[in-house]
Order: structure tokens, then sequence, then C-alpha cells
């Protein structure tokens, strides 16, 4: 059976990120308890704001041991969205240095373009490779963005699709039953949903 844990470490869109996949099947809640993590067929990170506060409250809220352990050793599938993408990385260089999960190696940096930041708005895909995160998604539909910073990847194979603000942006990242979203797919209307409804389907 399908259980989804948006995990909860007081990160602001929280709460949408669970209205979106309550739209599609409601055995999800909102936790950072460790029976929660336990119990979940699928894990989802939720993310705004920079990435050395959302490794602050990580540490502080979430069972790190309990979620290694569920993701990196049961291989459930995880879901980083925005700076939940972020922190999956090595480390950040954003306002000083900071240390992330190491899920993914490679480090977040600012967006180097000469464009206004943050990336604010609707931006579609390039897509590298096949991926069930995509599935009935083409390159026509758009989703949406806000940040300023980007996941720089050691491994390049890793990258699924990216997006162009004056420089390629990776916007969907995946190694094994670990993936990352730049975009905000609880912003993203119908992409957002079929996005989310692949994700679930994932096992």
């Amino acid at each position: 059976m399908t259980k989804i844990c948006v995990l909860d470490y007081g990160s602001g869109n929280v709460r949408s990120v669970f209205n979106l996949f309550n739209s599609i099947n409601q055995s999800v809640i909102i936790s950072n308890q460790y029976k929660d993590i336990k119990n979940a067929s699928h894990i989802v990170l939720p993310g705004v704001g920079s990435f050395g506060s959302a490794m602050n409250n990580i540490k502080l809220n979430i069972p790190l041991g309990i979620l290694e352990e569920e993701v990196l050793t049961k291989g459930k599938p995880f879901l980083g969205i925005c700076v939940g993408m972020q922190v999956m990385a090595t480390e950040s260089s954003e306002f000083g240095k900071h240390l992330g999960l190491n899920w993914i190696s490679g480090e977040v940096k600012k967006i180097s373009a000469d464009l206004p930041l943050p990336h604010i708005g609707w931006n579609n895909l390039k897509i590298f490779q096949n991926s069930k995160l995509l599935e009935g998604i083409n390159e026509d539909l758009d989703f949406y963005f806000v940040h300023s910073f980007k996941f720089h990847l050691n491994d390049s194979s890793l990258l699924v699709a990216s997006s162009e603000y004056g420089e390629s942006i990776p916007s969907i990242i995946n190694k094994e039953n670990l993936f990352g979203v730049q975009f905000h797919p609880e912003k993203s209307q119908v992409a957002g949903k079929k996005l989310a409804i692949n994700f679930l389907k994932i096992k």
C-alpha cells in the first residue's frame, strides 16, 4: 500500500506539498516521527529558503539515522523538492560553506548568469534520459521555479533534465531511488500533479 510521508522540519511549503499528494492519494501524512518514516512507502522532503537554514532544521527535527536507513539502505523512493533536492548534495556555498546530506555527490552554487535572481516563474525542461518520473511528460510542459542556486553534479549521468536561465540549470536529478526536482511540483499545476502521480508509481 502506498503511504506518503512529507517530512516536517519547518519548511514553508510543507502544507502545499501535502495538499498536492493528498489530492492523489489520501494516505499521506506530514511528520518527522520515526514510526511514520518507517511505515512510509514514499518519502518527500520539501524545501524553501536557504541551504544552511534547511540543513540546521533537518538536523534538529528529523531522525537522520532512521531516514537514511529507510532511504539509503531499504531503498524507499525519495523525492527532494527545491532546497529539499539541494540538501542531498555534499555541500553548498550559499551564505558560507555548509555540509549537506552527501547522498548525491556535488556542490550547490549560485547561478552565475547575468540575469535577475532569484529565477522565478515558469520554465520548460530539456530531457536527457528516460525517467519513471517523466512518464507522459514532454518538453512542452512548464514547471514553476523559485531559486538562486543550482546543483553542480559530480556525476553528469545522474542528470535527467535541465532548464535554461542564462545557463543550464539541473532541474531533475536521479540516483537509484533518490529523485530531486529544482522546481516546485506543488505550484506547477497539471505538470506538477502528473509528476507527483509518477513518483507514487515508483516502487
